[in-house]
């Protein structure tokens, strides 16, 4: 994908990559109500599996020690072992891990930024597995709000990454980074979802 040229007013490098990416970020929006994913237990289970791996991926990057050394406390939000919880909670075995993303530090920081940015919009979504009766005790851990909050955790995030010194190669590799998450998330839900998503598109059609 190419990255969509961003305004030089937009100074802070999160609203860059905002700007750069609201594209990307709508279309898996949209891919993953399109999937009712929260229609059953049983669907709300494959949607588990796009977050294994995508979540399972990224376990390398938040276990880095640059990238640790850039973002204190980063090690501590990965949400890995709750996607995998939630898993076992609903009677099945976490799949093998994915392979790793392997990328520079700051394509790293895009991915990072996708991921954790997803759990602010999580919200959504947390109310979505209530009415199957799941909550952040039971099936839903990981999309959970963080102890100090959701907006909160995203501000304090977004300073962090702000913060960074990067040159002019790594502004660009920051947005590809976070453009290449996007896309990575896309294919998965792409994949697990495939045959309900074509029978989504053939009912319009009709």
């Amino acid at each position: 994908m190419i990255a969509v040229p961003v305004s030089p007013l937009e100074t802070s490098r999160c609203k860059r990559l905002k700007a750069a990416t609201h594209r990307e970020h709508d279309s898996v929006d949209q891919l993953v109500m399109a999937a009712h994913p929260f229609q059953d237990r049983a669907r709300y289970a494959r949607f588990l599996l796009v977050q294994h791996h995508f979540h399972g991926s990224l376990h390398g990057l938040y276990e880095d020690p640059l990238l640790n050394a850039w973002l204190p406390g980063l090690s501590s939000l990965s949400r890995l072992a709750a996607v995998e919880q939630d898993i076992r909670d609903l009677g099945q075995l976490p799949p093998a891990l994915p392979a790793r993303v392997k990328v520079d530090p700051a394509q790293a920081l895009g991915w990072l930024y996708c991921s954790e940015g997803s759990n602010l919009g999580a919200a959504f979504l947390f109310k979505h597995t209530q009415r199957l009766g799941l909550d952040e005790g039971l099936g839903a851990r990981h999309l959970a709000a963080h102890p100090q909050g959701r907006a909160q955790h995203w501000k304090a995030f977004v300073c962090a990454i702000d913060g960074l010194a990067l040159d002019e190669q790594q502004e660009t590799d920051v947005i590809a980074g976070a453009i290449a998450a996007f896309e990575a998330y896309r294919t998965k839900v792409t994949e697990v979802f495939a045959a309900d998503l074509h029978t989504t598109a053939d009912t319009s059609k009709g």
